[in-house]
């Protein structure tokens, strides 16, 4: 596991975006296309560095067109222009936003207008995981402003190279897992029996952030007699009991990248059923683990996870995967799962994420981060206990 203690260096140098950028303007001429126009917070982001928290607010729309050749261009409101100038990209055309009337669509067909008389093929991401960050009646009203432009989906494109990860990204998405794994290491430290769910879920947050996070945006979680019933709640005022099976699972930030893995304990003591599917998990991870080797497919990390949950839970937990990727995003492409044939390549981020149901509406989720290597699979995270830690 990497050391928490030690931090990289934020930001990318200039060389990064513009390998990014090279990766895929020659996908774009396999395909013919002319340029990619993107709009979502982390596609603008990969190709430009452009990075802030204002993408919180729904207000403004932002585009990014990556052209066949050449360095990408920026058509943003003015609010964004100093920090879009510290990037390494040089044209940035602003306009005073927001202005309902016109947010960019008049510079967007300024820019896209002679594509559009050469019948030139471009692409934006319609696919899965992706959405339109601008209004639906800005879109039909550029599109019929631009009727010779052909407009493709390129999800596949962007995603793919999004899915492989540079040394850089990597370093950094090590970095917040050992933050994150260093920050659940203390847990059985701060939190006891009789104390608040929501005060379990506020330590936690202070002591992701002390250990050097820069933010904690995603903690969810759950304890109840014998065991939990969801995954996704927010917490409540319900103290810990002994005898409750407590899951905290948390998607910690450091300079723009993700952890995303979780972590079981058991208050006081641990029913059979509990600690049963507790080892039943683990070794389903391990199992995925030891499958996510380039060449495997996700269905086969999939399978192997599945055929070890078999032991307690035929119907795998019904959670619908069992583990995606990460980076950006707290989930990104691809998905673990019976669907998904997406060939595993070295320099994946990857979660291993199985899960199972057990008992009287009891369920379990395991969790790990790793990086698909030559040989095999390297964690990120700290291996979780082998059996269910107790906390007295």
């Amino acid at each position: 596991m990497p050391d928490p203690t030690t931090s990289p260096e934020r930001g990318f140098p200039d060389k990064e975006f513009s390998e990014r950028t090279a990766k895929a303007q020659a996908l774009m001429a396999a395909s013919d296309l002319a340029g990619l126009l993107l709009m979502s917070e982390q596609d603008l982001r990969y190709f430009t560095g452009f990075h802030t928290l204002f993408w919180q607010s729904p207000t403004r729309p932002w585009f990014v067109y990556v052209p066949a050749s050449g360095k990408p261009i920026a058509v943003i409101p003015e609010i964004g222009a100093e920090l879009m100038r510290r990037s390494w990209v040089e044209d940035i055309r602003t306009w005073s936003a927001p202005a309902p009337l016109d947010d960019g669509i008049s510079l967007l067909k300024d820019l896209l207008a002679p594509m559009s008389k050469e019948r030139a093929k471009i692409g934006v991401m319609k696919g899965h995981e992706t959405h339109l960050r601008m209004p639906l009646g800005d879109w039909e009203q550029l599109v019929s402003a631009l009727p010779g432009l052909d407009i493709v989906d390129v999800t596949a494109l962007v995603q793919g190279l999004r899915m492989v990860k540079s040394p850089a990204e990597i370093e950094k998405l090590g970095h917040i897992c050992g933050i994150g794994s260093a920050t659940f290491a203390k847990v059985p430290e701060f939190i006891h029996s009789g104390m608040p769910l929501e005060d379990v879920f506020r330590e936690f947050r202070c002591a992701a952030i002390r250990g050097g996070a820069d933010d904690a945006p995603y903690l969810v979680g759950a304890a109840d007699q014998g065991g939990y019933a969801d995954v996704i709640s927010p917490p409540s005022r319900r103290p810990l009991r002994a005898g409750d099976v407590l899951m905290l699972d948390t998607g910690c930030t450091w300079d723009g990248y993700f952890c995303d893995f979780d972590r079981n304990w058991a208050i006081s003591h641990a029913s059979e059923d509990a600690r049963r599917a507790y080892d039943v998990l683990w070794r389903a991870t391990q199992a995925g683990i030891e499958s996510a080797k380039p060449g495997n497919t996700c269905r086969d990390l999939f399978q192997a996870m599945s055929a070890v949950i078999s032991e307690m839970d035929s119907s795998g937990g019904d959670i619908g995967r069992l583990g995606h990727g990460l980076g950006m995003q707290l989930t990104e492409q691809p998905s673990h799962a019976a669907f998904d044939r997406t060939v595993l390549e070295e320099n994946m981020v990857l979660t291993i994420e199985p899960s199972l149901s057990y008992g009287d509406g009891h369920m379990m989720v395991h969790e790990e981060n790793i990086v698909v290597s030559a040989n095999g699979a390297t964690l990120l995270t700290e291996r979780a206990a082998l059996e269910l830690p107790i906390i007295t």
